[in-house]
């Protein structure tokens, strides 16, 4: 089925609760700094929602922290860079800041020829990788 005016499906934002937004944040600014995803909003907690923390670039967040909650099981969340380089930056600044080593930079082919990504576990739990694919 196709819709009119729309070219294809993707996801605008992804919402993860954390037990601690303020150690999340601490965390989360300088790895995703590292790749050139900065800050877009703050939203602090109201009748009607907890904190929030955003990550995007330019005005559109589409990453959020949310506070009070519990981490899934199983949460894997991949971002896409345009070079190793960027693959290696981002392990580097996550080991940094207290994330634990799954997988250091390096080509993954059982994915495809040009995979060449970064794993990570934050401090949180949540299984994170930078991801190349050229």
């Amino acid at each position: 089925m196709s819709t009119p005016g729309f070219t294809g499906s993707r996801i605008d934002h992804l919402n993860i609760a954390v037990p601690d937004l303020s150690a999340a944040v601490a965390f989360y600014q300088p790895v995703l700094a590292a790749i050139g995803i900065g800050t877009t909003m703050t939203v602090p907690t109201s009748e009607k929602l907890p904190a929030m923390h955003g990550f995007g670039w330019e005005h559109k967040p589409y990453f959020w922290l949310v506070d009070g909650g519990q981490v899934g099981t199983n949460m894997h969340l991949a971002f896409t860079v345009e070079t190793h380089e960027a693959v290696r930056a981002f392990y580097d600044t996550a080991i940094e800041h207290g994330a634990t080593s799954l997988h250091a930079p390096g080509d993954h082919p059982l994915y495809h020829e040009k995979y060449h990504g970064a794993f990570v576990t934050d401090p949180h739990g949540i299984n994170l990788e930078a991801v190349c694919h050229h």
